[in-house]
């Protein structure tokens, strides 16, 4: 533990005012102890300390102009964590809370991530703190315009494969595809999420919802159950949410909740995706204005929620999946969830629930599967999407959502197993943290020291 603390003490002197950063690293690092321990080999090339500091962090201002015809000034970053398995891989976040420790930790939680799916990619995140609700169509694209200005120099098919995040969809990822095909002269795989008109792939808008419920399928079997008949909670209305929602009902499962930065919905009959893909995908509108069409619903407003978490975890349930953002779920939404009967929680956003919150899934000892590991459809079909756009392919829906089973299937074996050969079988936090840094680790330690 000694350990431990020296390089979270020594982070916050190097990197300060970075807490969700420190977070995750010390989340992972708890987990690391029984390898750290019985293997010096780490130690002696320093992995740890190599591991925590990125390989390079670029920041850079993005001037642009609002329709007003006033300069607006925003920060962009891209955090090129480790590229010992590949080229760095990760999404681009435009959000207001975005900040160079936010960065940090999804780029931090994407090392692994990316490991876990056996595929050939590196660990890297982006963003910038600009916030596209309220923004026109122009003001968007000169935004992104702007921001690939500086980004293009630092990205490439084999070298940083950038994709969406919050607040970046098909749009943005047009406009910056766009101003970097300009910039360079280059029709390459450069961004993942991109148009099916224009080399994105099938199932790859779908795949994050869709590969946590496949995690959720493959916890439950291995104790002889199944998603049919379970009543679900889902946070969030995004595409890792509505996509949730919708694998959930073709696998026999009730999701009756979704939430957005207004409040919650709860509909005991099951939420109507048609209704919500509606006002989420098409008309871009709040979740309250759902009761228009389903009275008997629910709105529960965030000035309702419960002081010490979130009203969406207070329902009784027997599956919840945390889709909105970090830290979204406290330790007394896990005890709530663990006292109303919840046998099994499914991450699809990234580090959604505290650690608090995650020690009493732990200890409840019910099936319990970390974001890392749970969420990493996404980029797992985005590495699908790049090999396509190599071999100048497309695939069908029914071929790429294969894969991405197949692949949580492996996911899901890698992470038991190891959590099984190191004595807490039901600990994948621990066995997803192993597994993803062994590679990690042993393919720099081949790799020499840089």
């Amino acid at each position: 533990m000694t350990y431990i603390h020296d390089t979270i003490v020594k982070l916050q002197k190097t990197s300060p005012a970075q807490a969700e950063f420190y977070q995750a690293v010390e989340e992972v690092l708890d987990s690391l102890q029984p390898i750290l321990e019985t293997n010096e080999k780490y130690k002696l090339h320093s992995i740890i300390e190599r591991m925590v500091e990125p390989e390079r962090q670029i920041m850079f201002r993005v001037p642009w102009v609002d329709d007003q015809g006033k300069v607006q000034v925003n920060k962009g970053y891209r955090i090129e964590f480790n590229s010992a398995l590949g080229p760095y891989k990760g999404g681009l976040r435009f959000h207001p809370s975005v900040n160079a420790g936010i960065i940090k930790f999804l780029g931090f939680e994407q090392i692994f991530k990316n490991a876990l799916t056996g595929l050939p990619i590196g660990g890297g995140k982006g963003g910038a703190n600009f916030d596209p609700k309220g923004k026109s169509d122009g003001e968007i694209m000169r935004f992104c315009q702007s921001f690939i200005n500086e980004l293009y120099r630092h990205i490439g098919p084999t070298t940083d494969v950038p994709a969406g995040d919050i607040g970046v969809g098909a749009r943005e990822i047009g406009y910056m595809f766009g101003q970097y095909k300009r910039l360079t002269g280059n029709y390459d795989g450069v961004f993942t999420g991109k148009s099916l008109l224009w080399g994105g792939s099938l199932v790859r808008k779908e795949a994050t919802g869709y590969g946590c419920v496949y995690f959720a399928q493959y916890m439950l079997a291995d104790k002889g159950d199944s998603l049919a008949g379970k009543q679900c909670l889902v946070s969030g209305a995004g595409n890792v949410a509505i996509y949730t929602i919708e694998k959930l009902y073709e696998l026999g499962a009730r999701p009756v909740t979704c939430s957005d930065s207004s409040g919650t919905l709860y509909h005991e009959a099951g939420i109507d995706l048609a209704t919500l893909k509606e006002l989420k995908e098409v008309r871009k509108a709040r979740l309250s204005e759902y009761l228009a069409a389903h009275p008997d619903a629910r709105f529960i407003p965030v000035t309702d929620y419960p002081a010490d978490g979130h009203a969406v975890w207070r329902i009784p349930a027997q599956l919840a999946f945390p889709c909105a953002t970090q830290n979204e779920l406290t330790e007394a939404d896990a005890q709530a969830l663990v006292a109303n009967g919840v046998i099994a929680v499914s991450e699809g956003a990234n580090m959604p629930s505290t650690q608090d919150a995650v020690e009493v899934f732990l200890d409840a000892k019910i099936c319990y599967g970390p974001g890392k590991a749970a969420n990493a459809g996404g980029v797992a079909t985005s590495q699908l999407e790049m090999a396509q756009n190599a071999s100048m392919q497309r695939w069908s829906f029914e071929e790429v959502d294969e894969k991405l089973k197949v692949i949580m299937k492996n996911i899901y074996l890698s992470a038991s197993t190891t959590a099984a050969e190191f004595g807490e079988p039901h600990n994948l936090v621990l066995g997803a943290n192993i597994a993803g840094f062994r590679k990690v680790a042993d393919a720099m330690i081949e790799q020499g020291v840089v």
